[in-house]
């Protein structure tokens, strides 16, 4: 966004060298305008994980939303705004764990991005088409362009940093200025710490490359991903949450003598399709459902139904006895969930 509103690097820093005109304002206010719409969505999108996001949408157009969405929206709207902002690469060097992760899981043979100082130094500017060993220079001719752009400013010559998020901007940069010089590409590039020492050919370094720790660190990562896999591919379709609807009390007796239990069903249908669904009770027991036992729900929404559970005086034992509803698709008896309760007797 800021590219686009302000310019490339050379251009932003000299509008922010630049004293305040209507220009400057102008375009420093579209970009924090942006910048805002963006990091007010990515609050709506996280607090969509749980609150369904149509009705969130519905309530902030309508200004009805609720106290703690809002807070929530506000706040990871808040953090977006001043973290990719503000903090920006600071947020690389000081906060974000993945760099402290990465330095544990290095060693000299990791595949890095590296500056080969052997072939670039020393550095120094020369004449385009001079030969860079006469004038006792290698071939790095300290342009800085890798510097700039890095988005955590670091300078990859110094050697790997932890600060380094891998984005391999220097290479391309550094690869572009190689080839307007007419020299080799490669100055900086994907390699390890022992094969830019050593000078190991690539053979050597990819063979050096597998060793205990690399095949343990592939199968850990094979074992996720066919465990996230597994899980995806195995979730269930319907989710059934079920709540003892005791605001008066734990059970009633109704007029015809029947104790009755009230519970509150709430169930997300997470398939693609919308579906009719049936609660029932297993066969064989004294329970019986009372009124509407069926409710239609969108694909990927959530829904609610009120049951009465009755029972005969004395078909159970007092106190509270298990009961489970069985939740399933009034067309297709293989999508179905089970959720367990209490009913209580009196």
């Amino acid at each position: 966004m800021e590219k686009k509103i302000e310019g490339e690097r050379s251009q932003r820093m000299k509008l922010d060298a630049q004293g305040w005109s209507a220009r400057k304002i102008t375009v420093k206010g579209a970009k924090h305008a942006a910048w805002l719409l963006f990091s007010l969505w990515t609050g709506i999108t996280f607090v969509g994980y749980f609150v369904p996001v149509r009705e969130l949408l519905g309530e902030l157009a309508s200004f009805t939303v609720g106290a703690w969405s809002l807070f929530w929206v506000l706040f990871y709207g808040a953090m977006t705004y001043g973290n990719a902002g503000f903090l920006r690469e600071q947020m690389c060097r000081q906060i974000c764990p993945y760099a402290r992760f990465q330095f544990v899981m290095l060693d000299p043979d990791t595949l890095i991005i590296a500056y080969d100082t052997q072939r670039g130094d020393p550095r120094g500017a020369r004449p385009k088409g001079s030969d860079p060993k006469a004038a006792g220079l290698g071939d790095c001719v300290d342009c800085g362009i890798c510097v700039q752009v890095c988005p955590t400013g670091i300078d990859i010559r110094e050697g790997l940093q932890n600060e380094c998020i891998g984005c391999a901007a220097c290479i391309d940069a550094c690869d572009q200025v190689m080839d307007k010089l007419n020299y080799p590409r490669g100055l900086i590039r994907y390699s390890t710490e022992n094969a830019i020492a050593q000078r190991y050919t690539l053979a050597t370094a990819i063979r050096r490359a597998i060793r205990p720790r690399v095949v343990i660190y592939t199968l850990l990562l094979c074992a996720l991903t066919f465990a996230t896999a597994w899980s995806i591919a195995t979730r269930p379709l319907l989710r059934v949450e079920v709540q003892k609807d005791d605001r008066s009390s734990l059970a009633r007796e109704a007029d015809d003598g029947m104790i009755e239990n009230t519970f509150r069903l709430r169930i997300l249908n997470a398939s693609h399709a919308a579906r009719e669904l049936d609660v029932s009770l297993p066969e064989g027991n004294s329970l019986q459902l009372a009124g509407e036992s069926s409710i239609a729900i969108p694909a990927g929404e959530y829904g609610a139904l009120t049951l009465i559970v009755r029972a005969e005086p004395g078909s159970l034992p007092q106190g509270p006895n298990r009961i489970d509803f069985k939740v399933s698709d009034a067309t297709d008896s293989s999508v179905s969930a089970m959720e367990k309760s209490k009913f209580w007797m009196p």
